[in-house]
């Protein structure tokens, strides 16, 4: 499939860069919001991460009403809200506001991982009782929120507002779990292949054949996250890209920080043995320029016949971002002309 008939969106992890503040951040997720809807991607989804000085979409609905009130027609949500951390009343209410406050605007991705470290996820999910394992159960307390039964008026609590309105629900997972979940409901399914590559072909693989058609699709879509960095050359964006490298290098040895300048090597940074793990973590990465990016987007698409990609670009400099962003919206678009 061409490039042209891909849709792309963004995937913003709101970063707090070395000696920013979450104010910056959110300031800096709202103008890139904003660019991104002029120059045409689908969608703009933030994640709930927890105990993570370098990311600030903790309140993850609060930072989507945020964005939704600076824009005007893109398509917001959550890539994803961890539903064992919440109680799936308290979603559909929160999910359910926003979709009252900007109709037809608003995605609800799910994952059933933490989102965090243990520490966090104990103090979360304390009363919840919730450790991952009943996430069918309560993704279908979250979907009877929105579209009541007869047998359970009376029995089951209502969410005002929430109730009868149609929130598009996405399952996220990086296994093969929420692949087959998803397949079995006939629900979109977004793959994590920005950070967990190696199982994207599987998963994909078992969503299809685990389909059903549903009142929602009758038939699959899929999408994939995907790193990518662009700049005027292939050397400029190997230069970005040592940010997030250096981040993913951070999580390796368990040492959670705020996003660091890029560097002009990582040689001295990293040991031989890190680097594999690093460049292996990520690999469903692209860093160079249009001309680059464009070659690898078109074999990606080739190899994985996703429907959907959804974009992260971890910069450290507002303005590269911004960059980047623009230079890959400008080689979409140029085959769309």
């Amino acid at each position: 499939m061409p490039i042209q008939d891909i849709p792309f969106s963004i995937l913003d992890l709101a970063p707090i860069v070395a000696g920013g503040t979450p104010a910056q951040s959110f300031r800096h997720t709202l103008d890139l919001a904003q660019h991104a809807e002029q120059w045409g991607y689908k969608r703009y989804w933030v994640a709930e991460h927890h105990n993570m000085p370098g990311i600030a979409s903790s309140a993850t609905s609060v930072v989507i009403g945020y964005i939704a009130a600076g824009t005007q027609s893109i398509r917001v949500g959550s890539g994803g809200i961890m539903l064992p951390n919440h109680a799936p009343l308290m979603i559909a209410e929160q999910f359910g506001t926003l979709e009252s406050m900007y109709p037809g605007r608003i995605d609800l991705g799910l994952g059933r991982a933490p989102g965090s470290d243990q520490v966090a996820a104990r103090a979360l999910r304390r009363g919840l009782g919730s450790g991952g394992e009943d996430f069918p159960e309560q993704l279908n307390e979250l979907r009877y929120y929105f579209n009541p039964t007869e047998e359970g008026r009376g029995v089951m609590p209502r969410a005002i507002p929430g109730e009868g309105l149609d929130v598009p629900i996405w399952l996220l997972g990086s296994s093969g779990f929420s692949a087959q979940l998803a397949g079995h409901h006939g629900l979109p399914f977004a793959f994590a292949s920005h950070f967990a590559p190696d199982f994207l072909l599987p998963a994909l693989k078992l969503y299809h054949d685990n389909f059903r058609p549903s009142n929602v699709l009758d038939k699959p879509y899929a999408m994939a996250g995907l790193n990518v960095i662009v700049a005027d050359s292939d050397e400029a964006a190997a230069y970005l890209a040592t940010s997030q490298e250096q981040a993913f290098l951070n999580l390796i040895r368990g040492r959670m920080g705020q996003l660091n300048p890029p560097v002009d090597t990582m040689d001295g940074l990293w040991t031989e043995q890190e680097k594999m793990m690093v460049r292996k973590q990520l690999s469903f990465t692209i860093a160079g320029s249009k001309a680059t990016v464009k070659a690898k987007l078109n074999t990606i698409i080739d190899q994985t016949s996703v429907d959907e990609l959804i974009v992260v670009s971890q910069i450290h400099d507002h303005a590269a971002r911004l960059r980047s962003f623009e230079l890959l919206a400008e080689l979409i678009n140029e085959d769309r002309a």
